[in-house]
């Protein structure tokens, strides 16, 4: 008995991109599709709960939240570890996970300013910060894609591995950039009309992969492949390629946060990136990206990461302790993994 060719909604051979089958579907392939520009309820919802957060900020302390040196304080910490939760996004919608983001930010920060790297003034920061991204994320990419290991263990390996040649590189110490021009981008007298330069590339590295995921075959193959591997694979989609382009791209992301983290703090720490995978999961999870990859927005994940940066805000302008914190962000992410259950459901 022969089996039935496999449909186009299954990703059977003679299928067409996953994706622009599900463009005019409200269903899980839509939001990575062109669904954007009309947002849906869940992004219009985010919105709403980053408004209500701005009340508050501006109720309970309004002439501190609301003053533009701490809205502007606001966006710059959001930078940093917006960057990451980019590149995070493209990882969890592929069916991926990257735990070694904090730790590769902590290792593109130190080695880009050691004393050697500093000789090569700011092109020398920059380019080193991103080289180590990629060559991080290279590894990461190899392992998963070629060498069957599963995300999970392979970035682990690489957390722990960063965190500890990190820590080599520095001794434990602190090291000071002296390069001028990185220090002058951290300062107010390069904000343009009172945006800082960190904003700029956030903003900058957002349009730049809402664009990749929306209007690129390689943003119809993350959903793809995110969505049913195997289905891909028969679609033609080199399924290992595209993984490791993946992990290449969440390292890149990660030595661009890390030159931007070096610009804030102006220097180089084996601490630094602390936590940042836990954040940059979170901020994608409630921004509707789904755990087991095939759907999510970079918007999404950028209003999450704004929230609860927002949320640490408030908290901190009305000196509550860090543990309520910590709490108040656990709460969110329980209550977003609910709704993401109750919706898959109901386009089941």
């Amino acid at each position: 008995m022969t089996q039935p060719a496999p449909s186009a909604q299954q990703g059977g051979p003679g299928a067409g991109p996953p994706l622009e089958l599900g463009k005019d579907d409200p269903g899980p392939a839509a939001p990575g599709g062109t669904r954007l520009f009309r947002p849906d309820l869940r992004t219009l919802a985010l919105l709403g709960v980053l408004a209500a957060l701005i009340l508050v900020g501006g109720i309970t302390r309004p002439d501190e939240f609301l003053a533009t040196t701490n809205l502007q304080l606001v966006l710059v910490q959001s930078s940093v570890i917006g960057v990451v939760t980019v590149g995070m996004t493209f990882v969890i919608m592929s069916g991926g996970i990257d735990l070694s983001v904090g730790a590769i930010v902590a290792l593109a920060s130190v080695w880009a300013t050691t004393v050697a790297t500093q000789d090569f003034g700011f092109a020398g920061i920059l380019l080193t910060a991103v080289l180590v991204g990629l060559g991080c994320g290279l590894v990461n990419g190899v392992l998963i894609a070629y060498g069957q290991m599963v995300p999970f263990i392979a970035t682990l390996a690489m957390m722990v591995s960063a965190r500890g040649l990190a820590l080599l590189i520095t001794d434990g110490n602190t090291q000071i950039v002296t390069v001028e021009s990185v220090l002058d981008l951290g300062s107010r007298s390069s904000y343009v009309l009172g945006i800082p330069p960190l904003v700029m590339v956030f903003a900058l590295v957002t349009v730049v992969g809402w664009l990749v995921l929306n209007r690129t075959t390689f943003g119809r193959r993350t959903v793809a492949v995110g969505g049913n591997a195997e289905a891909a694979r028969l679609a033609g989609i080199d399924v290992r390629r595209q993984r490791l382009y993946l992990y290449l791209l969440s390292g890149l992301c990660c030595g661009i946060a890390a030159f931007l983290l070096v610009v804030l703090s102006g220097s180089g720490q084996n601490t630094n990136g602390n936590l940042y995978e836990l954040d940059a999961i979170a901020a994608a999870i409630i921004g509707g990206t789904l755990l087991t990859g095939g759907r999510g927005t970079v918007v999404g994940s950028v209003l999450g990461v704004l929230i609860f940066t927002t949320i640490t805000n408030i908290f901190a302008l009305n000196n509550l302790q860090s543990d309520v914190q910590q709490i108040a962000k656990g709460a969110i992410i329980v209550v977003a993994v609910l709704v993401q259950r109750r919706s898959a459901q109901h386009t089941t």
